[in-house]
Formats: structure tokens, C-alpha cells, sequence
């Protein structure tokens, strides 16, 4: 009699625990089913475009646009005709140089060249830069601002390559350091600044061409298809109002070697629906709010079909 007792109350016991872990669960699937946007806030949530730990926010009145990750890219979605500005952010301990193109197009000189190449921005250790527009001086620079590509200011310079994209490559600050000699009678000669500019172009000089090869480099620039004229669907940045930006000019002495690099792409919403990053809105009427709406009569006569 025991024995059965015992049995029973131990499989009482084990239903007690199935049925508790069964609630707990239950109540687990039920609050995510209740609060759906916590689960695609937690999915679909993306960070700003960081890089070693570099980071560059798109923002408009001073807030962060949102970032859509695909097609291991960075998207964000541009507002017509509104000023925007570029918060950059450096995360070392020492200073960086940052060049920065907008459309293709350096944003100190509007050249279109090699990063390192480039006109940089500096950063202090563990700061952060805004950078508003064009520098078109010294003292001033004229506001960014999402606009359709015939209005962009790469259309005004005839260079539309490359809009849509907004791109900073950073070189960190070499360190000074100090080459002990082996024996104080054999002092190394100082390394100056024209050996070292002179090791980092050696390795990527390259041999002259002959003539063939350059008639099969013109044949094939011939070949290549030409570019779509601007249009007034998508986006680009255009050229906008004045505002004070002083700036100096100093020398720094860059690492060569890139430290981080980011790309942010931006388009209107109607280009990121058909890209597929947003997706697309299906708004269905509502027939029920129609049908309540209906009336009997009205004071006219049966119209014509």
C-alpha cells in the first residue's frame, strides 16, 4: 500500500514539473507574440557603420538616420531637400587623418583622387569631427543636402560617377620612436622624410608600357559603356547655403596602411523598396469602415452609367 502511495505521489510530483516548465514556456512564446516589434527591433536592428572601432552617424536636425544592412553594404534612407551633416568619431588614442568623399568627390577640395592621396580632416585622439559640407575656403563651407542628381554638385562639376555613396578611409599618426645604434661609433644616417616617401612609392611603380598595351587600353575604354545621365528620381548631394568652418592647414606623418574604412550607401525610400532593403507597404482598404459609412438616400436623380 505504501508503495503504491509512493508511486503515486512521485508521478504527481514529475506531472507538477512538465506542467510548470510547460506554463513557463507558454508564457515565454505569448509575450513575444504580444510585443512583435520587441522581436523585429532585436532582428533588424543595426548599429552606425563602425570599422575598427571607427564610426560615421548620417544626421539630419541633429539626429542619427537609421542604417539598413544588405548586400554587405550600409544604406541609409535620404530625406529630400534636407541639410545633413557627417559625425566621425575616432576611437584611438592617437590623432587620425580621415579623407572623406561625398558623392565621389573630396569634401575639402572636390577632387577626385586616391584616399591616401586625398586632402584629410584630422581628429584628435578619442574625438569626434562634424563636418557639414563643402570647404570652400578657409573660413567657409557650404551645407550638404540630399537633392536629386541633375541638381547634385557633381553634376554641376560633370563628375557623376560615383553618387549615392559617402565613404571615409582613416590613417592613423605614425609614432615617433628611436633606432638605437649597435655601438656608438656606428651612428645611422637620419631617415628622412624623402627615403620613406621614396620605399612607399618603389613597391608600386610599375614598368613603362609599350605601345600595343596602350592601344589595347584605349580599345577597351572605347568598349566600356558610358554612364546613365543624372535623373531627378534618385539621390545626391547637392551644393547649399554658406556657413562659417574655419580651418587650418598642418603636417602630420600618416601610417600608409589604412587603419579602417567605411562606405554608406543612401537613396530615397522609393529606391530602397525596389532594392529590396525596405520593405514594400501594401495598405489594404478597409471595407468594413466603408460599409458603415453608406447611406440610403440621396436628393438626386439615377445618373447616367
Amino acid at each position: 500500500m505504501w508503495k503504491k502511495l509512493s508511486a503515486l505521489v512521485g508521478v504527481v510530483a514529475i506531472l507538477t514539473i512538465v506542467s510548470t516548465i510547460a506554463n513557463r514556456y507558454g508564457a515565454r512564446e505569448v509575450q513575444a507574440r504580444d510585443n512583435p516589434a520587441l522581436a523585429a527591433e532585436d532582428l533588424y536592428s543595426e548599429p552606425v557603420a563602425v570599422e575598427n572601432g571607427f564610426s560615421i552617424e548620417v544626421l539630419v536636425d541633429g539626429r542619427p538616420l537609421a542604417e539598413y544592412a544588405a548586400r554587405g553594404r550600409r544604406y541609409v534612407e535620404a530625406l529630400e531637400n534636407a541639410e545633413y551633416e557627417l559625425r566621425i568619431h575616432n576611437p584611438f588614442g592617437t590623432r587620425v587623418a580621415v579623407a572623406l568623399s561625398v558623392d565621389g568627390l573630396n569634401s575639402i577640395d572636390a577632387r577626385h583622387t586616391s584616399a591616401w592621396d586625398a586632402h584629410k580632416w584630422v581628429i584628435e585622439p578619442y574625438g569626434t569631427i562634424h563636418v557639414r559640407g563643402w570647404q570652400m575656403s578657409s573660413e567657409s563651407a557650404r551645407r550638404f543636402y540630399f537633392t536629386t542628381e541633375r541638381d547634385s554638385y557633381g553634376a554641376k562639376l560633370g563628375q557623376t560617377a560615383n553618387l549615392g555613396v559617402i565613404s571615409a578611409v582613416f590613417f592613423p599618426e605614425r609614432r615617433p620612436y628611436v633606432i638605437t645604434p649597435v655601438t656608438p661609433s656606428q651612428t645611422r644616417p637620419p631617415y628622412k622624410e624623402e627615403d620613406r616617401m621614396r620605399d612607399e612609392r618603389a613597391p608600386t611603380e610599375s614598368a613603362p608600357r609599350s605601345s600595343g598595351e596602350a592601344g589595347s587600353d584605349a580599345a577597351k575604354q572605347r568598349s566600356v559603356r558610358p554612364y546613365p545621365p543624372p535623373d531627378d528620381e534618385s539621390a545626391a548631394t547637392g551644393i547649399g547655403r554658406s556657413v562659417r568652418n574655419d580651418v587650418q592647414w598642418i603636417k602630420m606623418d600618416l601610417d600608409s596602411r589604412p587603419a579602417g574604412e567605411i562606405v554608406i550607401r543612401y537613396e530615397y525610400r522609393a529606391s530602397l523598396v525596389r532594392l529590396g532593403i525596405i520593405p514594400r507597404e501594401y495598405p489594404r482598404p478597409d471595407v468594413l469602415d466603408r460599409r458603415e459609412r453608406a447611406q440610403g438616400f440621396e436628393p438626386k436623380y439615377c445618373p447616367q452609367p
